[in-house]
């Protein structure tokens, strides 16, 4: 599959009765095994992918950009990465009431989207 353009390798997959690549269902089989969760930060030139462990709290979230982020950790405004499409970012979460303002006690799910207050 890998040599074929990407409607040839939809095709194939379809016909092979296949909804995700090998590769695909190997990391999301590893992410599952591992007990690992992935959250987004955006911004203006850059929208990430920060690797955490399931069950993993705000500041420990933000502790994977930089250690920084949990010691000075002060809140986290958080939503959902479909909220975030469906309203075209941070300002449309904002004005349509889906942004949470979250705590040091809060816990990071997958597929959340977060902007990090971190005191000086």
């Amino acid at each position: 599959l890998i040599d074929f353009d990407e409607e040839e390798t939809a095709e194939m997959m379809e016909a092979m009765g296949m909804k995700e690549s090998g590769l695909d269902a190997l990391i999301r089989g590893a992410f599952t095994l591992l007990q690992l969760e992935s959250y987004f930060t955006a911004g203006v030139q850059e929208v990430r992918a920060w690797t955490i462990k399931k069950g993993s709290t705000a500041p420990e979230a933000a502790g994977v950009i930089h250690t920084d982020f949990a010691k000075k950790f002060i809140k986290g405004e958080v939503c959902s990465v479909d909220d975030f499409v469906k309203y075209n970012g941070w300002a449309g979460v904002k004005e349509n009431g889906a942004l949470r303002l979250e705590g040091k006690e809060a816990i990071i799910h997958d597929g959340d989207v977060c902007m990090w207050k971190i005191g000086g």
